[in-house]
């Protein structure tokens, strides 16, 4: 049940996902995405955002880095990430880059990973510090060194998403780097905010 404090703003629970029209509209692009797929494309897309998050990162006062702030609900975000700090938003990004490094790990080895992917499993904790910031850093190499050992990413083998269904490994390769891009977005809404 969302919460109705002063404190806490009254936001979806975790796992809610996006409205219909904006789920239905991010499918149909991520299709158009995964049909024109270029492996490379994909891994500059990834590094790119990473070196705009560390960018955004020297723009923000060490002090301010734990601060939640309540930002307004950007294209596929959950409404309930965000209210986040950025060292909440790394500690995401730090979840979720391990996860699709062992998914498409697996994917690779022709193995399917157990359990099942959830958007309400990968949120950050409410308490993140600064020293997320090396296991940030740590899980996007891992997921770059996955990507440099496995050369074929066209697996036939699938792990379900749970917006967009059924995946090989280079769908969950190509969605990586579209993640990092929303929630370089959120840094950078969050930054707005604490200038």
């Amino acid at each position: 049940m969302p919460s109705t404090s002063p404190e806490t703003p009254s936001l979806a629970p975790p796992g809610a996902g996006l409205p219909f029209p904006e789920l239905w509209i991010a499918r149909l692009l991520f299709s158009f995405s995964r049909w024109s797929y270029q492996r490379e494309t994909a891994t500059d897309s990834f590094r790119r955002e990473q070196n705009n998050i560390e960018l955004l990162l020297t723009q923000c006062p060490p002090d301010s880095k734990n601060r939640r702030i309540l930002i307004p609900r950007l294209r596929g975000l959950e409404d309930s990430s965000r209210d986040w700090s950025i060292w909440m938003t790394l500690d995401h990004l730090r979840i979720t880059n391990t996860a699709f490094a062992n998914i498409i790990r697996n994917l690779a080895q022709n193995v399917v990973p157990s359990g099942v992917a959830s958007t309400a499993a990968v949120k950050p904790s409410p308490h993140a510090t600064s020293l997320v910031l090396q296991a940030y850093t740590d899980s996007c190499s891992e997921f770059l060194k996955v990507i440099q050992e496995n050369p074929n990413l066209d697996t036939t083998v699938q792990f379900a998403h749970p917006w967009f269904g059924s995946m090989n490994a280079e769908s969950w390769h190509l969605l990586a780097g579209l993640h990092m891009r929303i929630h370089r977005k959120q840094i950078e809404a969050i930054l707005e905010q604490l200038h």
